[in-house]
């Protein structure tokens, strides 16, 4: 079906059509069916009138990235969790983030629970050559809800490369100004202070992925928790304490805890 069949239609049918030019408004179970750049949840406050938006994995890096956003007292994000939407890409095939090995259902479940606006990205064959596309049209999307964008924000952590390719394709591409919250110029120098804070959110995080066999050896397997004692095998085997390298990735069950913990806008 075409956009112009979909438009003459005058609404969304909610099949999640690949053609679709209303956001899929009316889609169900978006997690399964979308196939545009759509809000996959809508927070009970609703938006506020202007907002960051943060890449989110649903892994502990983007996690502590978005709790260094909402520290009280802190210039990121001054209005609080109104102020932050989630944005996420997934293969359209898979429903998976890629790399993660972490479902759209669950990042869904994370956004519902946290409460904060989240919008999802399908990306389809030939994801790299879209990819900065589909990145513009999340951003109108969330503009369609009535915001302006002030930034975007990323849970990046030291590696030069990365930051270099995301100010080039992404900052420059989209003309918008790229944060990055839990950022250190000195490989895992803050590494001791985000622990503290994974421990401060009472946040489980479960390995997900780990793209290096020999890692198993040391327990550092899929289902396993991150924690201290997981960082340290993985320094032993000469591995980065947080897998910034990709060496595994995690996804934050923020659903364990109560919101306000999670997000550390309340006292514990």
């Amino acid at each position: 079906m075409t956009k112009d069949v979909h438009l003459a239609r005058g609404k969304c049918c909610g099949s999640g059509c690949r053609h679709c030019p209303y956001s899929h408004i009316n889609v169900k179970d978006k997690a399964s069916r979308i196939q545009n750049p759509a809000l996959m949840h809508t927070p009970a406050s609703g938006f506020a009138d202007n907002v960051v938006v943060l890449m989110w994995s649903g892994g502990k890096d983007s996690f502590l990235a978005l709790r260094a956003m909402l520290r009280p007292g802190g210039r990121l994000c001054k209005v609080g969790p109104s102020g932050v939407v989630l944005l996420t890409t997934f293969d359209a095939a898979t429903r998976m983030v890629a790399h993660q090995d972490v479902s759209a259902h669950d990042i869904e479940r994370q956004a519902r629970h946290l409460d904060l606006g989240l919008v999802g990205v399908p990306l389809h064959r030939n994801a790299g050559a879209e990819y900065v596309q589909r990145l513009k049209e999340a951003l109108d999307v969330v503009r369609s809800a009535g915001c302006s964008i002030d930034n975007l924000a990323c849970g990046d952590l030291h590696l030069e490369h990365i930051r270099s390719w995301r100010e080039d394709a992404v900052g420059k591409g989209l003309g918008i100004r790229i944060l990055y919250p839990v950022w250190s110029k000195v490989a895992g120098e803050n590494y001791e202070t985000l622990t503290a804070d994974l421990e401060a959110s009472g946040v489980t995080c479960f390995i997900t992925a780990v793209t290096e066999p020999r890692l198993c050896q040391a327990g550092i397997k899929v289902g396993a928790e991150y924690g201290r004692a997981l960082a340290a095998a993985a320094t032993q085997m000469s591995a980065d304490a947080f897998g910034e390298k990709g060496e595994f990735h995690t996804l934050a069950a923020v659903w364990e805890v109560p919101r306000e913990r999670a997000l550390g806008t309340a006292a514990v």
